[in-house]
Order: structure tokens, then sequence, then C-alpha cells
């Protein structure tokens, strides 16, 4: 779970789990969704989510479920990152991963938050991780094949750096853009009111086909040649934005109904 889009987008961190299937957006990526839905939600959410996190921001917690996976208790949320589909099939009508996926993942985050017998502790847990679940599932490549473990398997270089299709949605186009996750919030596309209304109030499983349908899309205009750079960054990096984009706009949705 490292930045849908997206991507979102960490040196030794990413050498340490090239081989998983749960690579994330990066730490930028993630952080712009986090910075994103702070400046949306309204006043009585942040200062809710301020005394719940004592005070850390949702920036800074937002690449708190890539932290944990150096901690092997944690281990049985890695497949909470992902959901693999077929490019044939749906999320819906596909194959479930009996040790759960990012879409059970975030419902099983907003029954917790939005449950008053649960312990703080607890919401604490689940708020840091819904954060970094909601950029997670924006990145497309977090619904990519099984086959190639949402794109891991597909190897590719980038200006001559060897890296795979995965990393290079999660990380590689937003690090070399050279924005800080500030300046990449502050210039993410900019949309009318109508337009963000639409976005924040999509259900989670249309979220869910949007990277699926962006997966699809992504597998079948690989170039040939693999040693990608600035052209695929052209063609591509729209989707990048937008996708961050709509993480923050509907992250900030879902907390405001969360704390209402």
């Amino acid at each position: 779970m490292r930045v849908l889009i997206f991507c979102l987008f960490f040196p030794l961190t990413v050498m340490a789990t090239l081989t998983t299937p749960d690579i994330l957006w990066g730490k930028t990526g993630h952080r712009v969704v986090g910075e994103l839905a702070s400046q949306r939600i309204s006043k009585r959410t942040l200062k809710k989510i301020n005394s719940l996190l004592d005070g850390e921001s949702l920036a800074q917690v937002s690449t708190f479920g890539d932290e944990i996976k150096a901690d092997k208790r944690y281990r049985s949320y890695n497949p909470w990152h992902y959901a693999n589909v077929k490019t044939d099939e749906t999320y819906t009508d596909g194959k479930k991963n009996e040790e759960g996926d990012i879409v059970l993942a975030i419902q099983k985050c907003i029954q917790i938050l939005k449950n008053p017998l649960s312990s703080r502790a607890d919401k604490q847990f689940y708020l840091k991780l819904l954060v970094h679940l909601v950029g997670d599932l924006h990145q497309p490549m977090h619904l990519g094949k099984p086959s190639d473990r949402g794109g891991n398997d597909v190897k590719l270089k980038w200006f001559g750096r060897n890296t795979n299709l995965h990393m290079l949605w999660d990380s590689n186009m937003i690090d070399d853009y050279g924005m800080s996750y500030t300046e990449l919030t502050a210039n993410l596309p900019k949309l009318k009111a109508a337009e963000l209304k639409q976005i924040a109030k999509a259900p989670l499983i249309v979220w869910v086909n949007e990277s699926h349908d962006l997966a699809k899309q992504i597998y079948s205009s690989l170039p040939e040649n693999r040693n990608l750079a600035y052209r695929y960054s052209y063609d591509h990096f729209e989707t990048v934005r937008m996708q961050l984009l709509k993480a923050g706009v509907r992250l900030a949705a879902l907390l405001d109904d969360i704390f209402k």
C-alpha cells in the first residue's frame, strides 16, 4: 500500500517489499490524499480526528498501513491492501481472497469507527488504516490481475532503472514529477463544485470498478518497448493526478459521514 491515484507513492522500503503483491501508493501519494482530505472535512470532523489521533495529521498517518508491515504481528493485514481481479471479471463476480481484501477491509474500518462500543485504541488503529486503504484503492494496479500480482511481475525499466508496472504507478511517476506532497496537493486537477460533489457521493463499489477499469486500460496500453520514460508519464500522469484527487475527496466525505 504505497499513491490512485493513486501511488499513494520509498527507497529502502520499496526495495524491501518489491517481491510482495501489495506494494502501495508511495509516501508522497498517500500524503496527498491525507492532506486533501484534511482540507475538505468539516471543522467538527477535524476536531474529532485531531482528538482521536492526538494531534497527528491525516497526511502524517496516511503511511501507517505500510509502516506496520515491518512488524510480523500485522502480517495478517497484508491482503487488505489489494483485490486482484481478472481483466474479464468484475470484483463482484470474481473469486475473493479468503484472507480478506481491500474492499472488505475498508468496510471493516468503517464498521469499527462507527461503533460506539469500539475502544479508543481500536478507533485510532482503524482510522489510520482507513486513510491508507482509501488511497490504495485509487491506485489502479491494486485491482490488477492475480496472475501477475497486480503488475508486480510485469518487469519494466523507468529511465533505464529496473522497476515493474505496479511500482511505476505507485511511485516512479510521482517521484520523478518532483513535487512535495503539499505542492502536488495544491496542483491537482481543478474541478467544478458539482463535479466534486458527484465524485464524493459515489459508493465504494464505484471506486472499485473505476480502478479496475483503469487497470485494464493500463495493461492494454503498455508499449512493446518496456524501457519507459517521459512519453509514458506524459500520457498517464493526468490519470495519477485525478485518482489522487478522487481519493482525497472521497476520504473527506467518508470521514464526515463517520464522525457526524
